[in-house]
């Protein structure tokens, strides 16, 4: 019998004991109506639904995580990834929005055609809702308008290599340019910052060892690049993010950018916050990413810049491929594709390493949901509040289990996480108030980025 009480109608009622709301945990009943949250109330309070559900003991309501740094790699290189099996992973992961980055699909995300190319190739396959990263390479800054236009949420760039040729890096004049266009109308500017000239004065020797793949891509080169993009933002009066943090290095230049006033933000990724580079065997070229994993120390102070607002936001980076390019046989860094396939993993990797620090899940939820997508500018999603998006993760923080990669949603069977304890499973996750089955008919939109007022 559905309920009966004060309120607005709602389409369903979910009732938690424990709810991350504002900040904070505590029991409500939230009410949905068309796929929008209409009231956030107490546990107790009398609705008049069509249905309730009434969540676990043991179970937390969260709100959907959006996650704005995916590389989905469809069309062109859909042996990689594809939205289907992309979206199904996020969805099991309890993230209800992604980004998918301008790269490793082909054609690359670099002007409105491709796009249309790329929004083709998702339409009809998505679990979860998808927007879309742009990109900036040499040449292309007549596009950065047109593509903020026809819906993109910023623009990605290398300072460096991509390793994959159609997708080139900005040199300091091609980065000046582009963030002068994009300081025309407020564009976001993405960087992967790593100095070219830093890695190639350490040129990876190839082979098994993984202190040696570490070493050739240093904190130096990090903290050159980040300070490099900050100078070039600061000057053009550019918004700019670094993507992938992983140095104490270069975290004090994000710092640094920040107490001058520069608009600069950045992420850090699951595989920093939790992997250790001197517990990765080596030959394992699953742990194999750009910039690297590195020690423990460099770790602790990741977590150190989160705490105190530095890093703004947690992403997956998940970048996958075939398990044969990943060269597990061989084990040679200097040769295997280079990327952490994670989005699946990514809240229960991070929540595991928190609670053993003392953090909090509602600060987990912040990093991972309402400020990744204030970074993208989806106010109405990330957090369970009136008006937003009726998007959830029910959790289980208590659960303990342990990873096996064939379970996994992700197209190829290939993580560093595999045989990982972890404490934290995602029980559900919702998409506009409904359940999301995860065999079942995809309901995920694709988005277009929200108009922005410059500030």
């Amino acid at each position: 019998m559905p309920a009966v009480g004060g309120g607005p109608r709602a389409d369903v009622v979910l009732r938690a004991a424990r709810a991350v709301v504002d900040g904070a945990t505590r029991a409500v009943s939230v009410a949905v109506r068309e796929g929008r949250i209409v009231a956030v109330e107490a546990f107790e309070h009398p609705w008049a639904a069509a249905r309730e559900v009434v969540l676990a003991e043991d179970e937390v309501l969260l709100p959907g995580l959006v996650d704005t740094h995916v590389h989905v790699n469809e069309p062109g290189r859909t042996e990689w990834e594809g939205f289907a099996s992309a979206t199904r992973a996020a969805a099991a992961g309890g993230i209800t929005t992604i980004l998918d980055m301008p790269l490793n699909s082909v054609p690359a995300t670099l002007d409105p055609a491709a796009l249309a190319v790329k929004r083709a190739a998702a339409a009809g396959q998505c679990t979860v809702d998808v927007g879309f990263w742009g990109g900036a390479v040499p040449g292309n800054a007549d596009q950065l308008a047109p593509l903020h236009a026809a819906g993109v949420f910023g623009v990605k760039c290398f300072l460096l290599d991509s390793g994959v040729a159609e997708f080139p890096p900005l040199d300091a004049a091609g980065l000046a340019v582009a963030l002068a266009e994009l300081a025309r109308f407020d564009g976001l500017l993405l960087a992967h910052a790593e100095d070219a000239e830093e890695i190639d004065a350490h040129a990876h020797p190839g082979g098994r060892s993984f202190a040696d793949f570490v070493a050739s891509r240093p904190p130096s080169a990090e903290a050159r690049a980040v300070r490099a993009l900050a100078e070039a933002a600061a000057r053009a009066g550019a918004r700019a993010h670094v993507v992938h943090l992983s140095s104490a290095a270069g975290l004090a230049e994000v710092a640094a950018a920040k107490a001058a006033g520069t608009r600069l933000s950045a992420e850090t990724c699951p595989h920093y916050l939790t992997l250790d580079a001197g517990a990765v065997p080596d030959g394992d070229t699953s742990f194999k990413c750009c910039p690297p994993i590195r020690d423990r120390a460099e770790q602790d102070a990741l977590w150190a810049g989160l705490l105190d607002g530095t890093i703004d936001c947690v992403v997956s980076d998940h970048s996958p491929c075939t398990v044969e390019l990943k060269r597990l046989e061989e084990g040679d860094f200097g040769i295997a594709w280079g990327g952490i396939a994670s989005v699946q993993l990514g809240l229960p990797a991070v929540w595991t390493a928190a609670r053993s620090r003392g953090v909090g899940l509602e600060t987990v939820v912040g990093w991972m949901a309402s400020a990744t997508a204030d970074l993208a500018g989806l106010r109405d999603r990330g957090r369970i509040a009136v008006g937003n998006v009726a998007d959830f993760a029910v959790f289980a923080p208590e659960e303990e289990w342990v990873v096996d990669a064939r379970s996994l949603h992700h197209r190829n069977a290939v993580t560093p996480y595999e045989g990982r304890r972890f404490t934290g499973a995602v029980r559900s996750t919702w998409l506009r108030g409904n359940r999301i089955d995860l065999e079942g008919e995809p309901r995920g939109e694709l988005l277009h980025a929200p108009a922005r007022e410059r500030p």
